[in-house]
C-alpha cells in the first residue's frame, strides 16, 4: 500500500489552513506560558537587571499574609457562588424545559445577563449597591430595614460581589443544563409516567444522573472562572475597603503591574494555576468513581 506524504495535496493545505490558529497559539499562549514560568524564579521587576532567586517567590507565597487573605477570600467567593450557579441553574433549566406559552422569551431573559460584559455588570451592580441613592437600599427601607454600606463596609463588599457574579453567570449555566435535558430521551420519562413516579423521582432517577456529563462540564468551568473572578472586583470595591474584596488574581495583578514584582506575580500565577488543576483532577477522579452504569 502506498504511503500518503503529509505535505502533498490535501495535508499541505490541512497545514496551511491550521499555520495561523498555530502560531497564535504558540505567540500568544505557549510562549508567555513558558515565559512567565521562567520569570518566576527570577526577581524581575520590568527592568534588564534581574536575577535568579530559586524558589523564593514560591517560599514568599505560603509565607505572605496579603497572599494568605485574598486566597481566603477566592475560597469564600468560590464556596459561595458555585452551589448557587449549579443548583440554581438545574431547576431553572427543568422549568424552562417545557413546552409552555412563552417559554422562549424567559429564556432569553435569563440568558440577557450573560451577553453583558463585566465591566458594565460591575458598573450597574456599583449603582445598585450604593449605599445613598442604590435601588437595593431603596427596597430594603420599603420593609424597615435600613441598608448596609454594602460597597464599602467589610462584611458586604464581597457579597455584593458574589451576587453580581452570579447574576452575571446564571442564565449561562441554565442554557448548559438546557442543552443536556433535551438531549435526554424522552422514553424514560414515558415509562416513568406510566409507572406513575412523581416528578422528585423522575428528577432524582432519571434526570439529575443522566445530566451528569453536563454537571461535570458546568461545575469545573464555574469553579475555573470563580478563582479567575477580576473584573467585577475591580469596577466594583477594587478589592477594599483594606483587601476584604480582594482575591488572588486581583493580587497578582497588583503584583505585577502596580508593585512591578513580576516575578513573584508569575509564581502565583503559576500556583494558582496548579491549585486549579488540582480541583480539576479531583472533580474528574471524583466522577469516574461515582459512575452510574
Amino acid at each position: 500500500m502506498k504511503r500518503r506524504k503529509f505535505f502533498s495535496g490535501d495535508g499541505w493545505w490541512g497545514f496551511v489552513f491550521l499555520l495561523p490558529v498555530m502560531i497564535g497559539f504558540l505567540v500568544f499562549i505557549a510562549y508567555p506560558m513558558i515565559e512567565s514560568f521562567r520569570l518566576s524564579f527570577t526577581d524581575y521587576a520590568m527592568r534588564e537587571d534581574y536575577q535568579y532567586v530559586g524558589l523564593n517567590n514560591y517560599i514568599t507565597a505560603f509565607t505572605d499574609d496579603t497572599a494568605r487573605t485574598v486566597l481566603k477570600n477566592t475560597i469564600i467567593f468560590t464556596l459561595c457562588s458555585v452551589p448557587v450557579l449549579i443548583i440554581v441553574p438545574v431547576f431553572l433549566a427543568c422549568a424552562l424545559n417545557q413546552k409552555l406559552k412563552g417559554v422562549r422569551f424567559f429564556r432569553a431573559v435569563y440568558f440577557v445577563p450573560t451577553m453583558i460584559s463585566m465591566v458594565a455588570t460591575g458598573i450597574i451592580w456599583q449603582w445598585m449597591f450604593n449605599a445613598e441613592f442604590g435601588i437595593v437600599n431603596y427596597f430594603l427601607e420599603q420593609i424597615g430595614i435600613t441598608g448596609p454600606s454594602w460597597l464599602t463596609s467589610k462584611p458586604w463588599a464581597l457579597i455584593a460581589v458574589i451576587v453580581a457574579n452570579i447574576w452575571k453567570t446564571l442564565g449561562y449555566n441554565m442554557m448548559l443544563f438546557l442543552a443536556g435535558l433535551q438531549n435526554v430521551p424522552s422514553m424514560y420519562y414515558e415509562a416513568a409516567a406510566l409507572d406513575g413516579v412523581n416528578m422528585w423521582t423522575k428528577f432524582t432517577k432519571i434526570t439529575w444522573p443522566l445530566l451528569k456529563p453536563t454537571t461535570l462540564f458546568v461545575t469545573i468551568m464555574t469553579i475555573s472562572s470563580s478563582f479567575q473572578v477580576f473584573d467585577t472586583i475591580v469596577v466594583m470595591t477594587s478589592g477594599g475597603p483594606a483587601r476584604s474584596s480582594s482575591v488572588l488574581v486581583h493580587y497578582i495583578y497588583q503584583c505585577a503591574f502596580k508593585f512591578y514584582d513580576m516575578g513573584y506575580a508569575c509564581a502565583l500565577g503559576w500556583l494558582l494555576a496548579i491549585f486549579i488543576i488540582i480541583i480539576t483532577a479531583v472533580q474528574f477522579r471524583a466522577n469516574s468513581r461515582f459512575s452510574i452504569d
